[in-house]
């Protein structure tokens, strides 16, 4: 079972449900997948039970909303601030070789000492998979923003002119809601683009927090339920309608070194992340970055995710943004 947001042309919210690939149900009375999943919480049924109380015949044209502009993010915040992007990186088979072979390209180095991406995601290796549910090595974390840094599917990702490069971060997402108590609930899973500077990061790791502060996309579909151990699709990068790059995209506990459990654990312990009524996205890390392949993505490049578990790919055009000039004020 798999939710979208979206508008009416009357500008009107509304979500839908579909069990399929390619039939939508508008739901009874529901604005928005945030509402609703608020108001399973208190009502004490899982969102599976909440959206077929709300059910209806009326069909939703999926392909008129997509191009009429009409189609949203899966999930988002009537206050945005509300809303945490923040996510991991290292967690998958391979990714540490792709954030290796990324700065290894920056910089020439071939036979530099372990970086500490490597030591991290070794540690992973080791501890990040505990059993019967235990805590493990906490993760890499970063912040990447709030709610208003979400751009919906189809539409553009704004390039900010001081970027040095942006480049797509093809990963599942884990979407949540805080409940009245403070206990977190897992909502479900959608695509991710992270999209994020990795030529910035290269220069100096400690430059991590600054290129992930970026625009991201999440969508178009949440999937509802538990997500495989093996995650498979397809990752494309489209130019003046040719693609240009390729990878398959791979992701799932079986082909991660750490537990969602243990990813969710070392997330939530922090009070500041139970405040009731918040929504965080949590990314669970890439597995393949283009950058490491020595790909230059330019403005008018097209990220296209397609993963079928998912349902519709997730897609979005990279565009230059314009500098914005700003001046800091005394008081």
């Amino acid at each position: 079972m798999r939710l979208i947001q979206f508008k009416e042309k009357t500008g009107d919210r509304r979500v839908a449900v579909t069990a399929d690939s390619s039939t939508f149900y508008r739901l009874h009375g529901t604005e928005s997948v945030y509402g609703l999943a608020w108001d399973a919480i208190i009502n004490g049924q899982s969102l599976i039970e909440a959206v077929d109380a709300r059910v209806s015949d009326t069909t939703v044209d999926l392909e008129s909303l997509i191009a009429e502009g009409r189609l949203l993010s899966p999930l988002d915040h009537p206050e945005p601030a509300r809303f945490w992007i923040t996510g991991t990186g290292l967690t998958h088979i391979g990714s540490a070789d792709a954030r290796d072979k990324m700065h290894e390209l920056s910089h020439g180095e071939t036979d530099a000492p372990m970086t500490d991406s490597m030591k991290i995601f070794k540690m992973g290796i080791e501890g990040g998979k505990p059993t019967d549910k235990g805590i493990g090595v906490q993760p890499e974390w970063f912040f990447k923003g709030v709610g208003t840094c979400v751009v919906a599917p189809e539409a553009d990702l704004p390039l900010p002119s001081f970027a040095l490069a942006g480049g797509e971060e093809a990963e599942i997402v884990g979407l949540y809601l805080i409940g009245p108590d403070g206990n977190p609930w897992r909502l479900g899973f959608a695509l991710g683009n992270e999209f994020s500077d990795q030529v910035t990061e290269a220069i100096n790791y400690l430059y991590l927090a600054h290129s992930k502060l970026r625009a991201c996309s999440i969508g178009p579909e949440l999937l509802i339920g538990s997500l495989p151990d093996d995650v498979r699709g397809d990752i494309r990068i489209v130019r003046d309608g040719v693609p240009i790059w390729s990878n398959e995209f791979v992701s799932g506990e079986g082909n991660m070194s750490h537990s969602i459990h243990n990813l969710e654990h070392h997330h939530f312990r922090y009070d500041m992340f139970r405040r009731p009524g918040d929504l965080h996205a949590y990314f669970f890390g890439a597995a393949v970055l283009s950058c490491a392949s020595g790909l230059e993505t330019r403005s008018g490049d097209r990220f296209e995710i397609d993963v079928p578990l998912f349902g519709t790919p997730l897609r979005n055009t990279m565009r230059a943004s314009e500098t914005i000039k700003f001046e800091v004020n005394e008081l």
